[in-house]
């Protein structure tokens, strides 16, 4: 199975640190939006694609691992992963990385369901324009 992945860039901005420069850790959950934002920009299922289908994708678990700071001025470089499930849901695994040395600062994953748009009604399955991508995308 090919696996589909996007990377982006982010620069750490000031008011996502302490006074001591640090990076408050509620943010890194935040670039993990950057990195969902970005793969579905590249593979064609950003939210908008979503939402002209009649349908939302909350996010429903997230999880984060933390193994070093980062602080105002560095980079945060974004690795997104789709993680394929036949369930009518969305897996994204993500690693971050240090811009200048590519060290590793954290781990994590999101799960995203899908709800219909109006009635905000829980989809048991998933939308046939999300199947038709997964027949396209994830061989």
């Amino acid at each position: 199975m090919k696996e589909l992945k996007d990377t982006t860039e982010v620069l750490i901005r000031f008011n996502e640190a302490d006074p001591l420069g640090i990076v408050w850790h509620g943010h890194y959950i935040r670039y993990f939006e950057d990195g969902r934002e970005a793969f579905g920009k590249k593979y064609g299922i950003g939210y908008l694609d979503f939402f002209k289908e009649n349908v939302v994708v909350p996010i429903v678990h997230a999880e984060c691992n933390y193994k070093k700071s980062l602080k105002f001025g560095d980079t945060v470089v974004v690795e997104t992963i789709y993680e394929p499930c036949e369930a009518a849901k969305i897996n994204f695994r993500f690693n971050l990385y240090k811009g200048s040395d590519r060290s590793l600062v954290a781990t994590g994953r999101t799960t995203q369901v899908f709800l219909d748009k109006d009635t905000q009604t829980l989809l048991l399955n998933n939308p046939p324009f999300f199947q038709e991508w997964k027949q396209k995308f994830v061989k």
